[in-house]
């Protein structure tokens, strides 16, 4: 069974969250493995916790949002 984690900026919409699990089921549906065995595990993060060149996020990308 495949699981997939997905690490995203803190704030992503729950809207978001479905549409990337939908999305990510449907890449291994198309491959043929049922959807019923596919787990996708969205982890959100701070932008203070995720570097970027060095910086965290919140310094490197301040204008950056989640969708």
């Amino acid at each position: 069974m495949p699981v997939v984690h997905v690490n995203m900026w803190k704030g992503i919409s729950e809207d978001s969250v479905e549409k990337i699990i939908r999305g990510i089921t449907q890449v291994f549906v198309d491959m043929g493995i049922p959807s019923q065995a596919v787990e996708v595990i969205v982890h959100e993060i701070p932008k203070s916790h995720w570097g970027i060149n060095g910086k965290p996020a919140t310094k490197s990308r301040p204008n950056s949002n989640p969708p």
